[in-house]
């Protein structure tokens, strides 16, 4: 079993959710709901994986919060 870490964004004009691992190119989904997207991003990255090994263009560090005046 692998894992692999996504970023989760919602669109604010459709209200869908957006999700993608970072630095790897095609592997992204959306979905109405939360369980939907985790099902589709699901769904990619095995039909990815298909293709052997993923090469990540960067590598996923984390999420900085930066406070401005």
């Amino acid at each position: 079993m692998r894992s692999f870490d996504v970023v989760v964004e919602q669109d604010p004009s459709t209200r869908l959710y957006v999700g993608y691992v970072p630095g790897w190119p095609g592997a992204h989904s959306q979905a109405e709901s939360l369980d939907e997207l985790q099902a589709n991003l699901r769904e990619v990255i095995e039909m990815l994986l298909e293709d052997g090994d993923p090469h990540f263009d960067s590598e996923f560090i984390g999420v900085q919060r930066v406070r401005v005046a």
